[in-house]
Order: structure tokens, then sequence, then C-alpha cells
């Protein structure tokens, strides 16, 4: 199986006068639900669907938690969430505080199986 992926034309918005260039973008061929993916995981394993599914609940339940702690959640060959942030500049150390945060975001590196399928991907042209 393959990664569908268009092209499109952009322009530089730093530089508006460059002359435009194609890139690809990748499409999705569909989303898969929590529920889903118990159902799923539950049929590769021993465990039920209903147990399946409240791990799942209470896996995300926790990374939310450990994550407004500021903790990294690694979880295993799978890979690490952790949170980022982007703020304003200040003169001084001493001039900065915490209103001059703008971006939250949640970070996500890949581990080592993601790492190897991202590796071995296909692509083709929708």
């Amino acid at each position: 199986m393959a990664v569908k992926y268009t092209v499109s034309e952009r322009g530089n918005p730093l530089n508006p006068a460059q002359p435009k260039k194609w890139y690809a973008n990748a499409k999705s061929t569909g989303d898969v639900t929590l529920r889903a993916l118990g159902k799923e995981i539950a049929q590769r394993s021993t465990v039920s669907p209903a147990d399946t599914q409240a791990v799942l609940v209470a896996l995300t339940e926790v990374l939310v938690e450990h994550l407004a702690e500021g903790k990294i959640v690694r979880l295993g060959d799978f890979g690490a969430f952790q949170t980022s942030i982007g703020s304003e500049g200040a003169e001084t150390e001493a001039k900065f505080n915490a209103s001059m945060i703008k971006t939250k975001k949640v970070a996500f590196r890949p581990g080592i199986d993601l790492k190897e399928m991202l590796n071995n991907l296909k692509f083709e042209k929708e």
C-alpha cells in the first residue's frame, strides 16, 4: 500500500516575487476512531474489546495529565509526547512574562517502529 499525494503550486510567502513551485501534499484515505482501534487491537490479542477500549481511554486521560504537568510521556518503541511552546521575545530576562507565550503544542517524536515505517513508505500520485 502507498501513501497517496497530490501536488499544488505555491509561492514563497517571504518573497512573493520568486516564481511559484510545485509541492507534494499527502492525502488522507479516511480516519480511524479510538473505538475502532480498540476493536482491531482486541482482534489481535486475547483481551476483550471492552477492556482494550477502557485501556485506550485511560491512556488518553493519563497522557493529558502528565503532559499538563510538563512531563515527557515515552511510549516505548512507539515514540514520545511532549509539550512545546513558542513566545514573543523580550529585551531582557527580567522583562519576560508568561503572557508572552503565544503558541502551545503537543510535539510527538516517533520511536523506532514509526521511523522504520517512514523509511519504508511508498508514494502514489492521486
